[in-house]
């Protein structure tokens, strides 16, 4: 057993957007001039493959001209001092390039893809994806994303880490998107949490925690207040 504290980031979009990653969602609800429906669930994959896969390659190529933040590093730099699990609701790969070995990815993963028939054949994926693309079952593959509408496979892994945290970062996320937004509430009541955000707003779940500090700052900017605060 590790005899360092646990800390569990709870991280999202705000995060990798000083790395120069849109968040998807703007405030007209579009991501990138499309509806959540069109590029973001089952039906919309249903209705328009080649506009979803075209989505996700445009986000794709973006990850190779991105990189981590001082907040993703900072968040690898704890490993020095704690255990730290970090549950994103990010697809990108800026917390693994950032040096952080504990990653949970609650929506998926934009560096794989999986087959459309057979969920549990997952790939890397590098490159674009295109309509024909198979996998060895015949079957089109398809952004390794949780849409809206689908069930979201790591929730509980993410629970289980949070249940057992000594410290929690809300980092770069509102909290508002369900099921993610409901785990704090798995932690225990003794635990300490910290939120940054440049414009927080503190859900119930967050508001029932009994020793919540909030650090209204960017990621980056409350990540070095934060981290010198805890070594």
């Amino acid at each position: 057993m590790s005899s360092k504290k646990k800390i569990v980031v709870l991280s999202g979009a705000g995060v990798s957007a000083e790395s120069g990653i849109n968040t998807f969602r703007d405030a007209d609800g579009l991501w990138e001039g499309h509806s959540v429906t069109e590029v973001a669930s089952p039906e919309g994959w249903e209705a328009n493959p080649a506009l979803v896969l075209d989505f996700y390659n445009q986000r794709r190529r973006q990850l190779f001209e991105v990189e981590p933040n001082d907040a993703h590093k900072l968040l690898a730099k704890l490993q020095e001092a704690y255990e730290v699990v970090v549950v994103t609701q990010n697809v990108d790969d800026l917390h693994e390039r950032a040096g952080s070995h504990h990653i949970i990815h609650l929506h998926g993963e934009l560096l794989k893809s999986k087959s459309s028939g057979f969920p549990v054949a997952v790939y890397p994926c590098t490159e674009d994806i295109s309509l024909g693309d198979t996998c060895e079952y015949g079957s089109q593959l398809r952004p390794f994303i949780v849409w809206f509408g689908e069930s979201v496979p790591l929730l509980e892994d993410a629970a289980m880490e949070v249940a057992s945290a000594d410290i929690i970062i809300v980092i770069g996320t509102s909290m508002q998107v369900y099921p993610a937004a409901s785990l704090v509430e798995f932690a225990q009541s003794n635990v300490e949490v910290f939120y940054i955000d440049p414009k927080p707003s503190v859900n119930h779940s967050l508001s029932m925690m009994n020793d919540l500090t909030v650090i209204k700052e960017t990621a980056t900017k409350g990540m070095k207040e934060l981290y010198d605060k805890l070594i």
